[in-house]
């Protein structure tokens, strides 16, 4: 019984979350909660930025745009907590959403073998974000470097959905609810790829 009630909650905070697409002020609900999620709050932005999407296809990439801009400020703002109050705040909040510490090691061992390209495949794909960039301020790692990542893997991730949404409509929908965190490890792999290319072509 105690163990459904976390699920519960989790689903009315999506059903809620999804509800502020039909409210006038949907845009700055997208905005902060690609903010929290980037720290603390449990539901991705991704629900309502497709939801909003879907709603109005001509404006996904305001949509888009508004949410790549929480959730760098937001992951700023997890770097931040991680950074000031270590053990007030930041290690309680890892616990919650890191209780066995495996995504912290898993990110501590990405960031010292691979430091921009650990950070920058933790803002595109399903791994926590909010664990790296409140870790990532523990570990004192580079705020730039951060913001840099976050601008390119949380930008690529939210303009691919709202670009699917905006060329084929709602006839997309069943796939990319189904498949979307598939498209973001293929399209993480391509996008550093390209990188690496470009790298040994020059």
């Amino acid at each position: 019984m105690n163990a459904d009630k976390p699920a519960g909650l989790i689903r009315r905070l999506y059903h809620w979350t999804v509800s502020w697409a039909e409210h006038p002020a949907g845009t700055h609900a997208l905005f902060w909660l690609a903010f929290t999620e980037s720290s603390f709050f449990p539901i991705p932005p991704d629900v309502l930025l497709m939801a909003l999407c879907f709603g109005k296809r001509e404006k996904a990439f305001k949509y888009a745009l508004v949410c790549t801009i929480g959730s760098v400020l937001g992951g700023c703002a997890g770097w931040m907590i991680g950074w000031g109050l270590r053990d007030t705040v930041a290690m309680p909040l890892l616990g919650v959403f890191d209780p066995t510490g495996h995504t912290r090691e898993k990110i501590e061992v990405w960031y010292n073998a691979y430091g921009f390209w650990g950070i920058l495949i933790a803002a595109i794909t399903p791994i926590p974000y909010k664990v790296f960039t409140v870790f990532s301020g523990i570990m004192t790692y580079s705020l730039p470097l951060l913001i840099f990542a976050s601008v390119l893997g949380r930008g690529f991730r939210f303009f691919v959905v709202a670009a699917i949404i905006r060329t084929f409509g709602p006839k997309v929908r069943p796939f990319i609810e189904k498949h979307l965190e598939w498209c973001f490890i293929a399209g993480t792999a391509m996008l550093i790829g390209g990188f690496v290319l470009i790298k040994y072509l020059r």
